[in-house]
């Protein structure tokens, strides 16, 4: 328990009723969840305001409401207002875990992609120089051995500062997460000061209802990150750094393919041998040194050098960085999965247009015998997706293999119908096997010599979502039970 006033004590607030005399049993943001004794944040959510919860949590016991206007309460209850009440749930969660990111040393990576990968690239080369690291990300968050399956890339402020908790418990002495727009823009990650900013580059995405009003909003919400951060490192290739990195309070470091960039790279190749693909490259400037990775693409230059500027701040050797990057693997990032010296096979998470060009024509850069897609939409979303992937793939793949996804409450064939309208726009040969897992045998068993196949869509994910339920499905034991069948067969 904690004394309210000790929780209080980094806002500006005032207190319209009750004692400021009470001790807090836990924060609750949830009307659900409320027990007796906790501090209810009363927070206006896109759908729901909690506000109008105050009569049923009060009934539950809770002995303190945050709310942002007047409410009504039996004596006894007492009510703190505040401007925010999002940003103060996050520097009373801080204070309720005894402020532990103070504690480390947090690395921020915000952007449009690039992310994931780069925190999981951190990761590996700073442990790999024995420094104890949690991460919090799209796929996870990694206390030591424990794995937690994420719901958001950036989680609410309340269990960041109870992830800070148990990772500072663990013994680890920095973190690196990815700080998305939406948790920016909802204060998810108020009160932290990071050691290190990232931004990796800015497209347009998340916009529409319930996320950003427009593209300069996008923008505005990722740049708050670089107002609480030590020093921010930018990725200067990225026509929108500066209008991102407007009004910044950092020093700043850069890195790209340009000439004035503090880290470079330069003199790219790509390397391809039996079911293996990967890109090498040298680093200029504040470090020099020569790189390969075991993932393809431009993109992961751009990946890899953020992550080499990021740990030059934390002396880790040249040896251990080269090492640390020739291993890095990433859950459903251009993960190649051995199945062939014939062909390579991977599965990737590209679920919308903009990812699956990106991701299909930096396959073509290999020059593949036949550059084959796999891949499905999900169910209940908007049909103009299905269109613009099914036309994507039919532009840029040499076959494709329509199937299923997440169907959620629709039918599978009515999604796969969506998707061909958009193939049909195009010359793209395909075949539809609804059932996944059937679909992936076909590509397996019809693999050419030189093929480059694609499993989109699913990632990281182990399971598949069907009317309400979530049933495991995961890529990769559905290649190795193809494998095993196959193999019996013959």
């Amino acid at each position: 328990m904690k004394k309210l006033a000790q929780l209080l004590e980094r806002l500006e607030y005032e207190c319209l009723s009750g004692s400021m005399d009470v001790r807090v049993n836990d924060i609750v943001y949830d009307s659900r969840k409320v027990t007796d004794g906790d501090l209810f944040v009363c927070i206006r959510g896109t759908q729901v305001d909690g506000h109008t919860f105050v009569s049923e949590v009060v009934e539950k016991g809770a002995a303190v409401l945050l709310v942002e206007e007047r409410v009504s309460v039996p004596d006894g209850v007492t009510v703190i207002r505040v401007p925010d009440t999002r940003y103060a749930m996050a520097v009373i969660s801080a204070a309720y875990f005894d402020y532990p990111a103070e504690r480390m040393q947090i690395i921020g990576i915000t952007g449009t992609k690039g992310k994931t990968t780069t925190t999981y690239m951190v990761k590996s080369i700073l442990e790999s120089a024995g420094y104890q690291v949690g991460l919090i990300g799209t796929i996870e968050t990694i206390i030591g051995d424990v794995h937690i399956p994420a719901s958001h890339t950036t989680p609410e402020s309340y269990c960041i500062q109870e992830y800070f908790s148990k990772m500072a418990a663990a013994g680890c002495e920095m973190v690196v997460m990815e700080v998305s727009s939406q948790g920016l823009k909802m204060h998810r990650t108020a009160g932290i000061v990071f050691e290190l900013g990232i931004f990796t580059n800015m497209e347009p995405d998340h916009i529409g209802p319930g996320e950003h009003e427009n593209f300069e909003e996008y923008m505005q919400c990722k740049g708050m990150l670089f107002r609480q951060c030590r020093k921010g490192i930018v990725n200067i290739d990225d026509r929108h750094w500066e209008t991102v990195l407007a009004g910044h309070t950092c020093s700043l470091e850069t890195y790209g393919f340009s000439e004035n960039a503090d880290f470079r790279a330069s003199d790219t190749a790509l390397v391809t041998r039996p079911g293996y693909l990967g890109i090498a490259y040298r680093v200029t400037g504040k470090m020099n040194f020569d790189v390969e990775i075991d993932i393809p693409g431009k993109f992961s230059v751009y990946n890899s050098l953020t992550a080499i500027a990021i740990c030059s701040h934390f002396e880790v050797p040249v040896e251990k960085i080269q090492a640390a990057l020739k291993t890095a693997k990433v859950k459903g990032r251009v993960e190649m999965v051995p199945v062939s010296d014939q062909f390579t096979l991977m599965i990737d998470y590209a679920h919308n247009a903009m990812a699956l060009e990106s991701l299909l024509s930096t396959l073509r850069e290999y020059q593949p015998h036949r550059l084959v897609c796999v891949f499905g939409c999900g169910g209940n979303r908007s049909k103009y997706r299905r269109f613009e992937m099914g036309e994507v793939s039919g532009k840029m793949a040499d076959f494709t293999i329509i199937t299923s996804d997440n169907p959620r409450f629709e039918k599978p064939l009515d999604i796969i119908a969506d998707i061909r309208v958009g193939i049909d726009r195009t010359d793209g040969k395909y075949i539809a096997i609804p059932d996944r897992k059937e679909a992936i045998r076909y590509a397996i068993r019809h693999g050419e010599p030189g093929d480059i196949i694609i499993l989109a869509g699913k990632g990281h994910e182990d399971y598949q979502e069907i009317e309400g339920k979530k049933y495991p499905m995961d890529e990769r034991v559905l290649i190795s039970e193809i494998l095993k069948e196959e193999q019996n067969v013959r």
